[in-house]
Formats: structure tokens, sequence, C-alpha cells
């Protein structure tokens, strides 16, 4: 894909959101796919299915979708739109905000917000940092790029258990 303006997803939200998972803009895998972490080394699906306790990766695209919101988690990311070449964060160019804080007024059961890898928290919480009644949580990012072990960012991504509907036994 070229230097064109690449345009973000929907979130996946419902009314029982009670984490918000937070990109910065999806790759372009993902884009191509119409999918969310699209990707096939990024490492998404493992990292939230163990924090879930389920194995999501094995399920089609729609079903992992409806899982997350059965457990209360929600997708989306703090960039709207920008202009990039290739899918690497640090391409983007004249990025254009999502609006998180009116969606996040719409999600009553919200208890936390967590930013998947290091521009999402950077933008996010510049936008979020002064929430009171949500936690904000930074993650290692999921993406292949992120050179540090899928281990080592699992022990990282286990806290958002505590926020799921439906806690997995321990």
């Amino acid at each position: 894909m070229s230097d064109a303006r690449r345009i973000g997803f929907t979130p996946v939200v419902d009314a029982r959101t009670r984490l918000l998972i937070l990109g910065s803009l999806p790759g372009d895998a993902s884009l191509k796919a119409a999918q969310y972490y699209a990707h096939p080394r990024n490492g998404f699906w493992a990292l939230i299915g163990g924090v879930l306790g389920e194995a999501v990766t094995a399920l089609p695209y729609d079903a992992r979708l409806e899982r997350l919101k059965a457990r209360g988690v929600g997708l989306w990311d703090v960039i709207a739109s920008a202009e990039r070449s290739g899918s690497l964060d640090a391409a983007i160019r004249s990025p254009e905000a999502a609006d998180l804080r009116g969606l996040i007024e719409g999600l009553p059961e919200l208890s936390a917000v967590a930013f998947n890898g290091g521009l999402a928290a950077k933008i996010g919480r510049r936008f979020l940092g002064n929430l009171d009644s949500v936690a904000l949580v930074d993650l290692p990012s999921s993406s292949p790029a992120h050179a540090i072990s899928l281990s080592a960012k699992a022990a990282s991504w286990a806290i958002l258990g505590d926020f799921l509907l439906d806690k997995p036994a321990a």
C-alpha cells in the first residue's frame, strides 16, 4: 500500500464493555482483511486468549469478536485515520485522533482502558489522562515489530484478567 490515508475500523463494543483495548491504527494486513489484528505474526489473539482462558485463535473472526464482547472486552484504536506507508507506527503522519471520550461516555460499565503499545499509550493518555473512574493500563505491543517474547508480553497482559466479566478460573 502507498503512503495513502488509512482509515481505522469502527469500535467493537457493547453495553457490557468493561475493558477497552486500544491499538494505534490497523496495519496493512488488517486493513486488507478488514479485521483487527489480522497479521498472522501479531500476537494479539494469542495474548487475549490467554487472558480470557479461551483458545480464541481457532475461532472464525466474527466468533472471536463475540467472545470478546461476551467477556466485556472491546476493541478500537486511538487514531481514526492517518497517512502511512507500510504498517509501522513510526511511519504514521498527520494522525486524526479517534473520539475516545465520546466512545467512553457511552460505555457505562467501563472500568479500564488498555493501550496495546507505546504509541497507543502516548496518544491515548494525552486524551484520557485525567479520567478518574477508569484505570489506564500500558501494555507491550502485540505486534511482531515489538521484539520481546510472547511469554514476556503475556505476563504483562495478564493484569487484564482483573477487568473481565466472568473471570477465568485460576
